[in-house]
């Protein structure tokens, strides 16, 4: 198991754009496929809709417990968490700042929007 540097960001609440089913279907496959993987992102960054991902009643909360178990750091906005009133939901991740964000960023040399 190996982190690399690359950063994804999370910014939606599933993956891509379509119905909600289909969105929280291909980003739960996603992050099941990453966790079978050989090399990890150094991190993942929820702002926006994305910090939907990991309140409770998320459909991927196991897959990224298992990630953050792995050594992935999951990096949720915390000025997103406190304007949807969220703080006491997020399950998995720490809860950071867009200073936190942005150093994740700036360290990576690639950074993938889902």
């Amino acid at each position: 198991m190996s982190t690399n540097d690359t950063v994804i960001l999370v910014t939606s609440y599933g993956m891509g754009k379509g119905p909600e089913e289909l969105q929280l279907m291909l980003i739960g496959k996603y992050l099941q496929l990453l966790g079978q993987s050989e090399d990890f992102p150094a991190a993942i960054c929820f702002y926006t809709e994305g910090v939907r991902m990991v309140i409770d009643g998320s459909p991927v909360l196991e897959q990224l417990g298992a990630l953050e178990k792995k050594g992935v750091r999951l990096i949720v906005c915390s000025t997103c968490i406190n304007y949807f009133g969220l703080a006491d939901r997020v399950k998995t991740g720490i809860i950071g700042g867009m200073a936190d964000i942005l150093e994740a960023q700036l360290r990576a040399r690639k950074v993938i929007t889902l």
